[in-house]
């Protein structure tokens, strides 16, 4: 996990929201379940649903109605975008050690802030629900801005709202477009690995400076010697 050399120390972290700064997917999984229900289908496998929570419900979709198209599917999507609004936070949060890795930034005095693709009807009420709106420096979310990840310019919006190079900022992420982002916006990029991410993703590939199985590594690589 090493940090690389000549770099400019970490002076903020940026997170992606699902499958990285929480966990999601019982919620997300759970609704799309309880639109299979009112279709009259049986519900998907999680470990299989999990997986796709990173992609949002363009993932969760392909999975749950794969034959569904054009108004059909946009129909089925806005139905299942409504189950999953009225039960955001029934058993979302922290992975393991979560907690313990915000609570580290923050007692060091280092703002952090939140750059995802879902949209902001839904990642405003999410952090709010869970109390996080008041922690967090900055949301960015995936229709703040004309653009979204794996574009950089959600990633240097944050920045400018944190008040942070981005050259000081680390993003944390559990899909390729995440790290490309982060990248293309000169941060350091960091894996989740403990997020929604599959063997199919090869995600030891991704041109990442650090892989983190659990939140709480996250701690070790900003108190790691440059």
């Amino acid at each position: 996990m090493s940090r690389g050399m000549e770099r400019a120390p970490v002076r903020a972290v940026l997170f992606d929201l699902d499958g990285t700064l929480l966990d999601t997917a019982p919620d997300m999984v759970g609704a799309m379940n309880a639109l299979r229900a009112e279709e009259g289908l049986p519900p998907i496998d999680f470990a299989t649903a999990r997986a796709q929570v990173s992609h949002g419900s363009n993932g969760l979709m392909r999975i749950g109605f794969p034959q569904a198209q054009g108004e059909r599917l946009e129909g089925l999507r806005e139905r299942f975008l409504n189950l999953y609004r009225a039960r955001l936070i029934d058993e979302t949060g922290f992975f393991p050690g979560g907690e313990a890795m915000l609570e580290h930034i923050e007692g060091a005095a280092m703002p952090w802030g939140v750059v995802t693709n879902k949209p902001g009807w839904l990642a405003g009420p999410l952090l709010a629900g869970l109390g996080l709106d008041r922690r967090a420096g900055c949301l960015v979310s995936g229709d703040t801005l004309p653009v979204r990840k794996p574009h950089p310019e959600p990633l240097l919006y944050a920045a400018g709202a944190l008040g942070v190079a981005p050259a000081e900022c680390a993003y944390v992420g559990d899909a390729l477009r995440d790290i490309e982002a982060a990248r293309a916006a000169g941060m350091r990029a960091l894996a989740a690995s403990f997020g929604y991410v599959c063997e199919a993703d090869e995600h030891h590939l991704w041109p990442a400076e650090g892989w983190l199985a659990e939140p709480r590594d996250l701690i070790a690589w900003l108190e790691a010697p440059p």
